[in-house]
């Protein structure tokens, strides 16, 4: 799906990444976290009524062209651009959320990277609960930490589960399998999650950036940072808005 306006200098430029660029799990992981870093997860455009576009070409306009974010087929589809480029083969997965009251669709999407003959998990447009960096997929049943959180992979049913340590506690954030799925299948998931009125993206604002040590949130009038597993939170006035989202997101509007 590489668009024809991606650039892979311009990218890393976008991510502030100088590293080396090889075909290897040191720069997919390395890549991971500087796009973690400085693309934020949000939900910007879908408030503003805005299409949310899956051309490739409108996402790169978007992420690197105007130093925008957005949810996780637009970060995830950036990501899987820059793994093109480097000859990285992929494949994409829809997943089932699994923090819900109820049970949802599978409308996430994520990637599995295929390095030194294994498969990895990527994924860069979770939101809060995250993964930071490559979980290696035949690693299960075992805690995996990964800065201040701890991530773990089960299979249940058939399907692979990523569960994260919340508040010592083990919990579920998303079900898939190796199905693999093309771009083009992710569309009916974008529409709905962009315009049904009970979708989380379509209710208030939700920004998130991971930083070294933890993660800046934006969830409605909530401000929320979280700094080597030490949480502050406040409630912000909207007049305070607009710096916060250049301050702690790098977003201008």
């Amino acid at each position: 799906m590489l668009a024809e306006n991606f650039n892979l200098t311009a990218y890393c430029q976008r991510i502030g990444y100088t590293g080396e660029l090889r075909p290897n799990l040191a720069t997919v992981q390395a890549l991971m976290q500087h796009q973690l870093r400085s693309v934020p997860f949000e939900n910007l455009d879908v408030l503003a009524g805005k299409p949310i576009s899956l051309n490739p070409d409108d996402i790169v306009a978007k992420i690197v062209g105007r130093q925008r974010g957005g949810y996780c087929y637009e970060v995830n589809g950036m990501f899987a651009m820059a793994l093109q480029a480097l000859g990285i083969p992929y494949q994409f997965v829809a997943a089932r959320p699994m923090f819900y009251p109820m049970k949802r669709p599978r409308t996430h999407m994520a990637l599995l990277v295929t390095l030194d003959g294994a498969e990895w998990l990527c994924d860069l447009g979770f939101g809060s609960y995250g993964i930071r960096a490559p979980l290696r997929l035949d690693v299960l049943e075992t805690p995996i930490p990964q800065g201040c959180d701890t991530f773990m992979l089960s299979e249940e049913g058939g399907d692979i589960i990523l569960k994260a340590q919340v508040e010592g506690a083990w919990a579920k954030q998303y079900g898939f399998n190796r199905c693999p799925v093309e771009w083009i299948d992710f569309a009916p998931a974008n529409w709905l999650n962009s315009t049904h009125p009970d979708a989380v993206f379509t209710q208030k604002p939700l920004v998130v950036c991971f930083t070294a040590n933890g993660r800046n949130i934006l969830f409605g009038d909530s401000f929320k940072q979280v700094d080597a597993g030490i949480t502050t939170q406040r409630t912000l006035a909207p007049h305070e808005q607009a710096a916060v989202l250049e301050e702690h997101f790098g977003l201008r509007s």
